[in-house]
């Protein structure tokens, strides 16, 4: 006689047959990532800041300004979405040097890169001021420091607590910023605390590098100074294991 299965043990059942589907699909998402190598190129070093003025950026102009040799980003009224002070020349593969400083508030900064400005992101652009909002990687500091997928896969596995170590809540952090093929390290106050390596390298797009003002319903103010920027870079000295100092 065919025995029939109780029905109390048919959850189960599902449950187990849910999990033989989905384990080879989060198998593969745990997948090493391809390793793209650096692209090749003119290299030719930049002073995205020129320390008067914004001469080749393009941002509201309410929000970012230029006082003391130093670029500020700084707003008293709430912002509903995140804006950026925006290279108006585009890149891939770069080494960025510059200093940052959180002066007002505890929200996050960040510099966004290889993505694009999408306005679009609110259904009234001029009104919510999105004209320059920015989709893309961001690398963020001080608070929260790590990386984000604008726009996109959001927060993205890199661990904060190297940076953390040695990063500034309320003063200068001397950031460097390398991004070759579909590896990005950076290097905060002399110490390599980020690198890592897109696993979805078909997001990479030649972008403008952003500044960011984060959303915000409080007053804030963020620094920028330095701002150097390499095209295909020729890098060197950089540690292989996260938490040593650069040589260099």
């Amino acid at each position: 006689m065919r025995r029939l299965l109780p029905l109390g043990l048919l959850p189960f059942i599902g449950l187990a047959f849910l999990f033989a589907v989905e384990l080879p699909a989060a198998a593969q998402a745990k997948k090493e990532a391809p390793i793209v190598p650096p692209r090749e190129g003119k290299s030719e070093t930049i002073k995205l800041f020129n320390g008067k003025d914004l001469e080749g950026w393009e941002g509201y102009t309410d929000l970012w300004s230029v006082k003391d040799g130093v670029i500020v980003a700084k707003n008293t009224d709430p912002i509903k979405f995140s804006t950026y002070l925006l290279t108006k020349r585009k890149f891939t593969d770069f080494r960025l040097k510059l200093a940052a400083k959180l002066v007002t508030s505890e929200m996050h900064s960040g510099v966004a890169f290889w993505g694009e400005v999408r306005p679009s992101v609110s259904k009234d652009p001029e009104k919510d001021r999105t004209k320059y909002t920015y989709a893309g990687h961001l690398v963020m500091f001080p608070s929260g420091w790590g990386m984000y997928d604008l726009f996109g896969r959001n927060g993205l596995p890199v661990d904060g607590g190297p940076a953390r170590k040695v990063g500034k809540q309320h003063d200068w952090n001397e950031l460097d910023i390398i991004a070759q093929g579909n590896r990005v390290r950076l290097i905060a106050n002399g110490v390599l605390v980020v690198d890592w390596r897109d696993p979805e390298p078909d997001r990479i797009k030649d972008g403008p590098i952003g500044l960011q003002l984060h959303s915000n319903n409080v007053p804030q103010e963020i620094q920028f100074k330095g701002l150097e920027l390499t095209t295909f870079p020729e890098v060197k000295g950089i540690p292989e294991k996260i938490g040593e100092k650069v040589s260099e």
